[in-house]
């Protein structure tokens, strides 16, 4: 099938793990369907969920990923971003709570990635989704500390 052939080899798609309460708002399934995207490996899926001047900002502030703390600013730097952080790892999600209003999401929980040598890393945080009137991306920001980290070998 066609979303198999977009995932990573070896990799099934799988469904990010989330509370009991995750009611449907525009900007909680962004946020859903951005997080499978990324366990799935599906790189397309994930771009298309954003708008063309949205930004992304993991984590807020100035990081390896963003010494500038501007974050990814629009569609090329998102990109380079999910090549550079995103694609080469395997990444899951879990979200103990979730709080909508208006136009935004703030899911808490953990997110682990899986590196290429093997090295797993948890990071708890906050992770929140604003999107526009077609239920696109506009923000994507995630509160989270390097030196909150927690590694495995």
């Amino acid at each position: 099938p066609a979303a198999a052939r977009r995932c990573r080899a070896g990799r099934l798609p799988t469904m990010p793990l989330l509370p009991d309460e995750f009611a449907a708002h525009p900007a909680r399934d962004a946020s859903l369907a951005s997080m499978t995207a990324i366990e799935a490996g599906d790189k397309d899926a994930w771009l298309a969920l954003f708008a063309d001047d949205a930004v992304v900002e993991d984590p807020i502030g100035p990081s390896p990923f963003s010494p500038d703390g501007l974050g990814q600013r629009g569609r090329d730097a998102i990109e380079t971003f999910y090549d550079s952080v995103i694609g080469p790892n395997d990444v899951s999600f879990r979200i103990d709570q979730s709080w909508a209003a208006g136009s935004e999401v703030a899911n808490v929980g953990t997110i682990t990635t899986r590196m290429a040598d093997g090295t797993v890393v948890h990071t708890d945080g906050v992770f929140t989704y604003r999107v526009d009137d077609d239920g696109k991306v506009v923000a994507l920001r995630a509160y989270w500390e390097m030196d909150r980290l927690r590694f495995e070998d």
